[in-house]
């Protein structure tokens, strides 16, 4: 991911975050390469483009850290230490969240002017129209989503 692209992602992160009620929201990102690189050992792209996104959006009062490694950020985050992680690429983050809570996995959209939650197991086209789906984690998203609309509500009204 290049570093323009890292920053508007994490400046959009906190203000999505801040849009929910967390007055200030810690954001981590993750490293691309394993153990973040090794001093660009593994590869450049934390030294050229995480750390530079990291750094101006610390710049802009945002408490983002990074990169962090992915084998260790997520477990991080499940403990309270962030309240975000990105990840530099899909299945990145999409495994680490199957792996904390499959089946319970809510995910959100952000930069959507309205609120935008799905299942977090995806679509599951192999078991379509065979009646083995389980409704519930499509239950948690609608729940997710209605929690998250009555918080910004709350917070429009304060």
């Amino acid at each position: 991911m290049k570093k323009d692209r890292l920053l508007d992602i994490i400046k959009l992160a906190d203000e999505s975050l801040r849009s929910f009620g967390i007055a200030a929201p810690r954001v981590a990102a993750a490293a691309l390469n394993p153990h973040g690189g090794e001093g660009g050992l593994f590869g450049r792209e934390e030294i050229d483009e995480i750390i530079p996104a990291v750094d101006e959006a610390a710049e802009l009062g945002i408490d983002a850290q990074g990169p962090i490694s992915a084998d260790s950020v997520f477990i991080r985050a499940k403990e309270g230490e962030f309240d975000v992680v990105i990840a530099m690429f899909h299945d990145q983050g999409a495994i680490a969240m199957k792996m904390m809570g499959f089946g319970s996995v809510v995910t959100l959209l952000l930069g959507l002017p309205i609120i935008r939650t799905s299942v977090g197991h995806g679509t599951a086209f192999d078991i379509a129209g065979k009646n083995m789906a389980d409704h519930r984690n499509l239950e948690e998203a609608v729940i997710v989503a209605a929690e998250l609309a009555a918080d910004r509500i709350q917070a429009r009204s304060d």
